[in-house]
């Protein structure tokens, strides 16, 4: 049975997750033992009297680029891409609804064990590559699930849940051996390269250019897209994009959310992410109909998770039942 129950492990389980908070390298103190200055963490500004190369010189500096770059490169990499029809050509017992509530079910679980966003995207994206090559029973759905979850929290959490944890959040329906095993399985399939660009590392770097001012609306927008970014894992549709291209529609649609009144794709915007806000417009419209509940309206963790006063209640927040076509013409 796919459900958490904190108040059951708190009294019954003995492991309990180690809560670390993972540091961003932008928010540590100045220190004379780090050999990483200041000036080298912050954006390039421009030379005074010296004309712009192009609108995201501010954000975007040679390395920076190259990064973002290789990153695009790698998202379209086969071996990193999950088939999109998988659910047709591949599997025999499983559905689209099976693996929306597997993923409803994770988000709970990251909650729980208060996981890094990365994890969750990573996970999902190891479920994914997985059944595109993997024809699995129904009642292993779940196992694959916290598998997946376990190699992606070893990738990017400081202390990632021991193993024993995953198999209490799923009522020990499956033990030790068989979560290692599955593990096993997975990295096989993956060929042990656990790397790979998600929504959400695109998204951290697009929120840095979208939001002009830090103000309190700035952070509503970061939440906001962060949300958005979370509603596309339920929907095998989105399959369809690269991960960029999901972000930056998730990033386009909430800016205008927040800010209805601005032009929501920026010159800096389009010049950074490499994206025109027309080669957006579908992914933008899929986002849209998620945020309304349109599609996958059965699943709420994500809904309720992002309806909390410390997400600033931005599932809550009003939008349009339909986006004006201006939003998807260049200025």
């Amino acid at each position: 049975m796919i459900e958490t129950r904190s108040s059951k492990r708190k009294s019954n389980h003995q492991i309990q997750p180690i809560n670390k908070k993972r540091v961003v390298l932008g928010e540590l103190p100045n220190s004379t033992n780090l050999t990483v200055t200041q000036k080298n963490l912050n954006p390039r500004k421009p030379t005074p009297g010296k004309k712009k190369k192009n609108p995201s010189e501010d954000f975007d500096g040679p390395v920076v680029s190259e990064i973002y770059m290789y990153l695009r490169s790698m998202e379209m990499e086969k071996k990193r891409r999950p088939m999109m029809d998988y659910m047709v050509i591949v599997q025999r017992d499983i559905t689209p609804h099976m693996r929306g509530i597997l993923v409803d079910w994770l988000v709970e679980v990251a909650e729980e064990y208060k996981l890094v966003p990365d994890t969750l995207h990573l996970a999902v994206s190891y479920i994914d590559r997985f059944l595109s090559f993997n024809d699995i029973n129904r009642t292993k759905l779940q196992l694959l699930g916290v598998s997946s979850m376990l190699i992606a929290s070893k990738h990017e959490e400081i202390s990632p849940p021991y193993v024993e944890e995953f198999c209490f959040i799923t009522d020990n329906s499956y033990n030790k051996d068989e979560v290692l095993e599955m593990e096993a399985d997975i990295l096989k399939t993956l060929e042990f390269d656990t790397a790979n660009p998600t929504v959400k590392t695109f998204l951290r770097r697009f929120n840095e250019i979208a939001c002009e001012k830090k103000n309190a609306s700035s952070l509503q927008f970061e939440f906001l897209s962060n949300y958005l970014a979370e509603l596309s894992l339920l929907d095998c549709v989105c399959l369809r994009f690269l991960p960029s291209l999901v972000a930056a529609s998730a990033t386009l649609l909430a800016r205008f959310i927040v800010w209805p009144k601005a032009y929501p794709w920026t010159p800096t915007l389009q010049e950074y992410s490499r994206y025109r806000p027309d080669e957006l417009k579908e992914c933008v419209l899929i986002l849209h109909d998620l945020y309304m509940a349109r599609r996958e309206a059965s699943f709420d963790a994500s809904r309720e998770k992002y309806k909390q006063h410390k997400f600033k209640h931005v599932a809550n927040l009003p939008s349009p039942p339909h986006l004006p076509s201006s939003l998807f013409e260049v200025e």
